[in-house]
């Protein structure tokens, strides 16, 4: 059962029974039902809840909310917190609520397994779920390909007036930042920003779609995204006229790709601690894995899973920045700031 925000305080006061009135409802395993607190709203992730529910018997309730508001509900709500799993978007929100304390540990060997090191938590406060990687997109017809470098192209004079990208207080770009900073140091990540933001079109505005959509209109000729963005639209049937003229230009100049990633880790006071932790290691299992990139156009974060998506095959392999991502958290107030005195809106 799925709720948002405004149904939370109702949701809290329903958890202990069911329309039945039975703890956990019909089928639930002994009665137990597990909690997930997320900021994800995607069909891989309904097609998750709905997979352990089936493998294990036990019945999953979600609360639905913009990553910020769940990190304020759950400091609200402190020890009496029905959730068992935090779930949220980006390394960086990941460290938010790190730093907030609403993680515990987690160890778990079949999770250290699977999960890449630097896709979790180095004391397991959370692991990845999927991949996401930020890339540029592109008019063909309008820009040279061979003269792209890397993400040092969109600080290029020669893309005056012809770069659109998101807000500087989006977490996507406040994570690419800092990772920019661990890669160039703040000097030089002071300057990109700073040209970047003088390489406008326009201000800034809308979401990763609409920066798509800036370039297939001409608003602008290069963007800056995050990858399945463009992959929904080119699977999309009634959307794919929208990508068909641009194309996707892979940062592997330096030392690659940025990738971040989608995480969840054991809530502090998770009535259920046991049950968080066989979800977060059922979520590592192949199929789950292959919902999030056949389902949302992501990457698994498992690499030995295979899957099957026309569009994430057409855009073909990268090189993956190698950054531990629990650092993106660390850079975050400095990449705040860079942004800042760039101008960047």
């Amino acid at each position: 059962m799925r709720f948002g925000i405004f149904g939370l305080v109702l949701a809290i006061l329903g958890l202990s029974a069911c329309s039945d009135g039975t703890p956990g409802g019909a089928g639930a395993s002994d009665g137990k039902m597990l909690v997930v607190f997320s900021s994800r709203h995607y069909d891989s992730d309904y097609a998750l809840y709905d997979a352990f529910e089936e493998a294990t018997g036990v019945e999953v309730r979600t609360i639905e909310a913009d990553g910020d508001l769940l990190v304020e509900r759950l400091k609200a709500d402190g020890e009496r917190s029905p959730a068992d799993v935090i779930v949220t978007v980006d390394a960086g929100r990941l460290w938010r609520a790190e730093q907030e304390q609403l993680f515990a540990p987690l160890s778990s060997e079949k999770l250290d397994a699977a999960v890449p090191a630097g896709m979790r938590h180095p004391d397991g406060l959370w692991y990845g779920l999927a991949k996401r990687a930020r890339v540029l997109v592109y008019a063909p017809d309008r820009v040279d390909e061979t003269k792209l470098t890397g993400y040092e192209s969109l600080a290029d004079p020669a893309f005056k007036g012809k770069v659109c990208a998101r807000s500087s207080g989006n977490i996507y770009n406040i994570s690419l930042l800092a990772a920019l900073i661990d890669r160039w140091g703040e000097e030089k990540a002071q300057d990109w920003a700073s040209n970047v933001a003088g390489n406008f079109a326009r201000d800034p505005l809308g979401g990763d779609t609409d920066q798509i959509k800036a370039v297939a209109a001409g608003e602008c000729d290069i963007a800056l995204v995050n990858h399945y963005y463009f992959a929904r639209l080119m699977n999309e049937e009634k959307d794919k006229n929208i990508v068909e003229d641009l194309a996707v230009y892979w940062p592997n100049a330096d030392a690659g790709v940025h990738v971040n990633l989608s995480g969840a880790g054991v809530a502090k006071n998770a009535p259920n601690p046991e049950l968080a932790r066989q979800f977060i290691e059922f979520a590592m299992t192949e199929q789950p894995q292959r919902f999030f990139a056949e389902l949302t156009n992501e990457y698994p974060v498992v690499p030995s899973v295979e899957y099957k998506n026309a569009a994430l095959e057409k855009l073909g392999d990268f090189k993956e920045d190698p950054i531990a991502l629990s650092k993106l958290g660390e850079n975050q107030a400095e990449a705040q700031k860079l942004f800042d005195r760039a101008g960047w809106p």
